[in-house]
């Protein structure tokens, strides 16, 4: 049995945490089997190499090198958790996977996009998201509530908010050209903005 692939999108404080907290335990108490990662991250490799992406030690990254740095974490947990996990007919769910390169390193940073694709897609090995949630907010609600956070804001979180409305638009962008996503209002309750999580992953796991 094949698995399903599901990512979460979406700027800083958009609130992806939180779904991924309520269709995680919703499918463990449907005894439907999932596996939760995040990108990037998700290996030993990888929680190195997101060490070095997101301290703001390294505020002098180059552009090119923060992106081959994503790709490798990408490569990495594509063959070592996702590949396997699918194989096994398991839900993965992954917080971010290639279409945040294409948002931040690409319309963010403005690297070239076609580039950007053939490495998301050779990193990936091929493996494609079957749902991709995003959750849409503006930049300056999602500052608002980060900074009610307890936790330090990361390299690419202290970007400031005109990095982050690029990041958005680089989304939304993106979300109009696949029908893999659905485009969430985030500023709508969680519960509300589950109920069209949920809605969408049943129509499919229930099949």
């Amino acid at each position: 049995m094949k698995g399903l692939f599901i990512t979460f999108e979406g700027i800083d404080g958009c609130g992806k945490t939180t779904q991924i907290d309520m269709l995680s335990k919703d499918l463990e108490k449907e005894g439907i089997p999932y596996v939760l990662i995040r990108e990037p991250g998700g290996t030993m490799i990888g929680e190195k190499i997101r060490t070095i992406l997101l301290d703001k030690a390294n505020s002098g990254m180059d552009e090119r090198t923060e992106l081959l740095l994503y790709e490798a974490a990408r490569a990495q947990i594509v063959k070592e958790r996702i590949k396997p996990e699918l194989e096994d007919g398991k839900v993965v769910i992954c917080d971010r996977f290639y279409d945040s390169t294409i948002a931040y390193q690409g319309y963010a940073r403005g690297l070239d996009l076609e580039e950007i694709d053939f490495l998301n897609n050779w990193s990936a090995a091929g493996i494609k998201p079957d749902i991709t949630f995003l959750l849409d907010l503006d930049e300056k609600t999602a500052y608002e509530r980060r900074h009610g956070r307890s936790d330090e804001e990361d390299r690419l979180e202290a970007e400031g908010l005109l990095f982050m409305k690029k990041v958005r638009d680089g989304y939304l962008s993106r979300s109009r050209e696949d029908k893999r996503f659905l485009v969430l209002d985030a500023l709508k309750t969680p519960d509300e903005i589950y109920q069209q999580i949920r809605k969408a992953v049943w129509e499919v796991v229930k099949k």
